[in-house]
C-alpha cells in the first residue's frame, strides 16, 4: 500500500452515443465499502477526518471539490504548520485522489452541485474505532485565490 497521497488519472470517451468516464489504473481489491457525500451549497466545508488505519480514495462524480491531506504528526496534537496537499477534483476531469492510513482529509464543494464517492478499505465497523476529527479550519487551506 502507498505512504503518500496520490492522484490516479483517469479518462472521457466522447461518441455520438454519450460518455463514459473512467479511471482504468483503481484496483479495488482492498476496498470494503464506498459511499457519497453532497453538500447543500458551494463553499462549504467537511474537515478534517483522520484514521490510523484506514486509507481512502475519492473522486467527484458530479460537480468540483478542493480536497485536502495532511499527514498526522501527533494524533492528541497535530502540528499547525504541517504541510497539507491540496488538490482540485472535477467530474470534468476523471481522476482519484488516494489519501493513505495515517492522513487526515477534508473537502470544500466548489460548486452546489457537488456528489464525492470516497471507496474505504475500511468496514464501517473498523472505521468508527478508528474515527479522529479535527475542527474544519484546523489546517485553513480553503480560500479560493482570484487569478
Amino acid at each position: 500500500m502507498k505512504n503518500s497521497v496520490c492522484v490516479l488519472d483517469g479518462g472521457l470517451a466522447v461518441d455520438d452515443r454519450g460518455e463514459v468516464s473512467f479511471v482504468n489504473g483503481f484496483d479495488m481489491k482492498d476496498v470494503k465499502r464506498f459511499y457519497t457525500v453532497s453538500n447543500h451549497k458551494s463553499g462549504f466545508i467537511r474537515a478534517w477526518h483522520a484514521h490510523k488505519k484506514e486509507a481512502k480514495y475519492v473522486m467527484a462524480v458530479s460537480g468540483a471539490a478542493v480536497i485536502g491531506a495532511v499527514k498526522i504528526d501527533n494524533w492528541q496534537k497535530p502540528s499547525r504548520d504541517l504541510p497539507v496537499q491540496r488538490h482540485v477534483i472535477s467530474a470534468k476531469k476523471p481522476q482519484l485522489i488516494y489519501i493513505p492510513p495515517g492522513f487526515a482529509n477534508g473537502f470544500m464543494s466548489l460548486t452546489s452541485d457537488l456528489k464525492l464517492v470516497f471507496f474505504s478499505t475500511s468496514t464501517i465497523e473498523q472505521s468508527a474505532k478508528d474515527d479522529i476529527r479535527y475542527d474544519a479550519r484546523y489546517w485553513d487551506i480553503w480560500e479560493v485565490a482570484e487569478r
